[in-house]
């Protein structure tokens, strides 16, 4: 989207806002710059301006800021206070749910309590049959009592869930218009999800009601300030790894609730394509950051999910497929009421950060690894912030002395093997539980401790190749900057296959692209893809296929072999439904290409700057490195173990393998 006068490929930066740091990196005049810095809590909007500034120098950049207002809301349960009217006898979908039970063994299983207690949830007689046709028109006469109650009730946003809404959106339009008068933000189920299971349509209505105020108002303070500053044409990170603009945002704030992960997986794969060292796109990512670490699988592509939960509650609108764990750089080491180590899912955050910050923090991994020498004070943030070595090693010593006599290393160790064994069940979720064998995959780490873990985390796994990209201290950042403006639509079908004809498939997408080109007018040239949501007659979920119009039984096949890879069994002779259809629309990638290394040559720096440790910034292309040793740089630490060496590739990632095999 063309929001900037000058060329959006030279003149582009991202933004990524996490727990602890913020992360920028893009272009700016052709060249590529980046910079980390603190968050701030408080003020988000103070670290993400003062970062951009830093990379844009001044110059009038267009930016994609992907970040974590949303989700912090959601989270925190800091969310707007929220009404909900639905229809007459669907009050109570929220708490009612489904009969999963997310723990099989537990002994007092329990519910989350549902954003809008039910005080706050509203019924009104009106009904549209499966079919899609009213059978009980509106009750428009029982609106003014439900519009006192919920003025009375406090709230500032509404959700409007109707029954099969979906398929005829006239009741929830009505009372939409008539919330919007009287001045409330209003979510409205057929415009945030449009599609069948009432409860994840509730869900995610909710949700979106829930945390769009905090986003608008944000997003109005950040636009504000940043046409002072000069950032032009803002957008917004989603969850779906493309940018919408910032009203777009504000309006469907639900879609921003994994920006960050999605832009840390756009950065993920625009470095493996530049590599010229690594043979496929066969990738298991982990972005390990200050608060927590995602991990993903990437099978030559990025996958989306509509079957996720955040905080335990079904999110289904498109968002990419990754698995998240309290383990970061900020997670909390203590010792439990039984005397075990316990390390996360608690985050020391921003502030007061680990005890190394000097702030009076608490043991963290972070301080785990300055006792063990991974993580120096004049290679951190260039050298901007001081760490507190000895608060580390006091915080350490005292968790020692609480395992029972442990020195501070051997603290440290233990800490740095747990928040392991947390990321290594984490990947064997999104791998082996799904039939994927992880040592078909090259693991790559990234974030600001990715670097610190990758090798032990290989090593367990058994996977033979390892990468640590170019730039991993600020990859989300480099992600959102590449990332193309995309919007998603939806319908659903339900249909067997045997009665789908091309001719209602083509009648359904004329309709579907009319409304897509309506929403991306400005963002040039779009192109389009289509999915196909197909399970077994009798199943209750569905799996994701691509779809050509001109060849519909390529998705039946498709829909076959990946049952067959993800639950070990085909049934080619069972009938199949066609659930839901799915288009995508995309505007142009931007053409941004990263700095190629030079061969070393006579003269050139040497990266050992002592015996096991190198400053990455002196590697050249070609070049290799075998462990034991350190590899530092300003915002990331490698740390490569014995048996394992790096190769460099021409954009500067590093290619690890164990020694004696390909390097």
């Amino acid at each position: 989207m063309n929001l900037n006068s000058k060329n959006d490929s030279t003149f582009r930066i991202g933004v990524d806002t996490g727990g602890t740091f913020t992360d920028v990196a893009g272009w700016v005049d052709g060249a590529f710059r980046s910079w980390k810095l603190s968050s701030t809590p408080s003020a988000y909007e103070k670290a993400v301006l003062e970062g951009a500034r830093q990379v844009s120098g001044g110059e009038a950049v267009q930016w994609i800021h992907s970040t974590t207002v949303a989700t912090n809301a959601l989270l925190e349960r800091k969310g707007a206070k929220t009404a909900l009217i639905t229809t007459a006898g669907f009050r109570d979908v929220l708490e009612i749910g489904r009969q999963n039970r997310p723990d099989l063994y537990a002994l007092c299983p329990q519910r989350p309590l549902p954003l809008i207690p039910r005080e706050r949830r509203f019924e009104i007689r009106e009904r549209v049959t499966s079919e899609g046709k009213i059978e009980v028109p509106l009750d428009a006469s029982a609106f003014p009592e439900i519009l006192s109650q919920i003025k009375a009730s406090g709230a500032e946003a509404v959700a409007v869930v109707f029954l099969f809404s979906f398929l005829c959106p006239e009741h929830e339009q009505q009372v939409g218009r008539w919330l919007r008068e009287e001045g409330f933000r209003v979510s409205l189920s057929h415009e945030i999800l449009p599609e069948f299971r009432e409860y994840e349509r509730s869900s995610t209505t909710v949700v979106n009601a829930y945390v769009q105020p905090a986003m608008s108002t944000y997003l109005s303070v950040l636009e504000a300030r940043a046409n002072v500053e000069n950032l032009q044409g803002l957008q917004i990170m989603q969850s779906n790894g493309g940018t919408i603009s910032p009203r777009q945002a504000g309006d469907g704030a639900v879609n921003t609730l994994l920006s960050g992960p999605a832009a840390g997986l756009k950065g993920a794969m625009k470095v493996a394509e530049a590599s010229d060292l690594l043979s496929n796109l066969q990738l298991i990512t982990f972005d390990m950051g200050g608060t927590s670490t995602d991990v993903s699988l990437l099978d030559g592509e990025i996958r989306l999910s509509t079957e996720l939960q955040i905080e335990s509650f079904p999110v289904g609108v498109p968002m990419v497929d990754v698995h998240t764990v309290g383990a970061g750089g900020g997670s909390v080491a203590r010792m439990d009421a039984g005397g075990a180590l316990q390390v996360g899912p608690e985050s020391a955050g921003a502030h007061p950060g680990p005890a190394a910050y000097g702030a009076g923090g608490p043991p963290t991994v972070t301080d785990a690894h300055v006792v063990l020498g991974n993580v120096r004070a004049e290679n951190f943030l260039q050298g901007r912030m001081t760490l507190d070595e000895d608060a580390a090693r006091r915080e350490m010593e005292s968790l020692g002395g609480q395992m029972g006599e442990c020195s501070a290393e051997e603290a440290a160790a233990g800490v740095i093997r747990l928040v392991n064994l947390h990321m290594e069940n984490a990947i064997r979720v999104i791998s082996v539980q799904r039939g994927y064998d992880p040592s078909s995959f090259t693991l790559m780490g990234f974030g600001g401790a990715g670097g610190l873990h990758v090798f032990a985390l290989a090593e367990a796994l058994g996977i033979p190749q390892v990468m640590v990209p170019c730039h991993p201290g600020v990859l989300s950042g480099l992600g959102a900057a590449v990332s193309p403006f995309r919007r998603e639509r939806s319908h659903t079908l339900m249909e067997k296959w045997r009665d789908l004809s091309i001719d209602e498939l083509r009648t359904v997408t004329d309709g579907m692209r009319e409304k897509l080109a309506e929403e991306m007018k400005g963002a040039g040239e779009i192109s389009t893809r289509l999915r196909l949501d197909m399970r077994y007659v009798g199943q209750s979920h569905e799996l994701s296929v691509p779809l050509d119009e001109k060849d519909l039984s390529s998705a039946a096949q498709q829909f076959h072999a990946l049952h067959a890879q993800r639950y070990g069994h085909a049934e080619p002779e069972m009938e199949t439904e066609v659930v839901t259809l799915r288009l995508q629309g995309e505007g142009p990638a931007p053409v941004a290409e990263l700095p190629v290394l030079d061969f070393r040559k006579a003269g050139d720096p040497v990266a050992e700057i002592r015996e096991g440790e190198y400053l990455r910034k002196y590697l050249k292309r070609g070049d290799q490195v075998k462990g034991p040793c350190r590899i530092f740089e300003d915002f990331h630490t490698v740390w490569l173990p014995e048996g394992w060496q790096v190769k460099v590739d021409q954009v500067g990632n590093l290619l690890g393998s164990r020694c004696g095999g390909e390097g």
